[in-house]
């Protein structure tokens, strides 16, 4: 994604990883010839010649006047992820690309995590020396206090090392506040409530001199997801998660908010066009259109 200006605001993507996905992983459901009906919007940006999905893991970076935020961190470095692809013990040059961007960790004001799977806590922490510790030091962490409290009291093993290992030692650092789904930051930029993949899952809104965005975290995987009632296998609650979805695109469809995806594969940015009226039997579906 090129810097998007928000009025006077800044937003820059950093990307961790970025190509296909499989099918069968995000949409298990969902077949080739289904996913082919959708080729004339979303190629080439988001569908390639192969009939692959496209994504990006990525964080977005926010320069508003006196603050500099980031955006989910991504899956990070060295992590343990119980020995199954594709997040276990990744080595990407992600901090040297943040850095080399011009936004060095120890620059960043705010870290912002719209919810808190693997791929969007990673690199709150780094290993130094054997120890897992805070990536931006000088940073408030901001979680949602219902996301936090959700997983925090999960004992499964795959949680408790994300815990573990991305958020408990920003908690120790004292650098957390736990935070209410509609927290405001600042006057250009607050948090909005998009339960269902996750509890406490949050996207966040932008806005100045009147112009509006807003990142959607995992509110949807995919541009596709417009289009289709299609769920993953990572959404807690599946029917809230599609409920808090199809409210979100009615909410910004035809309108003049830029959309940022936060897993949509380059150029990323984006606005919700309306596909169709619908009728009582079947809602109204929308598409992505990229950002000229």
């Amino acid at each position: 994604m090129h810097p998007l200006s928000v009025g006077r605001i800044r937003v820059s993507a950093i990307v961790e990883r970025a190509g296909p996905t499989p099918l069968a992983w995000l949409f298990p459901s969902v077949t080739p010839e289904m996913l082919e009906r959708h080729r004339d919007w979303l190629a080439p940006h988001f569908l390639d010649a192969k009939g692959r999905l496209l994504q990006s893991i990525q964080a977005f970076v926010i320069e508003t006047p006196g603050l500099r935020a980031i955006v989910d961190t991504c899956v990070g470095n060295d992590k343990d992820r119980g020995g199954r692809a594709p997040f276990h013990m990744m080595r990407t040059s992600f901090l040297e690309d943040l850095t080399a961007a011009g936004y060095p960790p120890e620059s960043i004001d705010v870290v912002i995590c719209t919810h808190l799977h693997v791929d969007h806590v990673g690199w709150n922490t780094r290993l130094d020396n054997g120890k897992w510790v805070p990536t931006f030091p000088r940073a408030r962490h901001l979680f949602a206090r219902r996301e936090w409290e959700h997983w925090s009291s999960e004992n499964d093993d795959d949680t408790k090392r994300i815990m573990a290992d991305s958020a408990q030692p920003v908690l120790d650092a004292g650098l957390a506040q736990l935070v209410e789904m509609d927290h405001r930051i600042s006057s250009e930029l607050w948090l909005e409530p998009t339960p269902g993949h996750t509890p406490g899952h949050v996207s966040v809104r932008l806005a100045s001199e009147g112009a509006d965005a807003v990142i959607t975290g995992d509110l949807m995987h995919h541009p596709v997801q417009m289009a289709e009632p299609w769920v993953t296998p990572f959404d807690s609650d599946v029917d809230h998660a599609h409920k808090t979805r199809r409210e979100f695109c009615e909410r910004y469809a035809d309108g003049p908010v830029t959309v940022l995806g936060t897993h949509f594969h380059h150029p990323t940015a984006g606005r919700i066009v309306r596909h169709g009226k619908g009728n009582a039997d079947v809602p109204a579906a929308w598409r992505f259109r990229v950002d000229a």
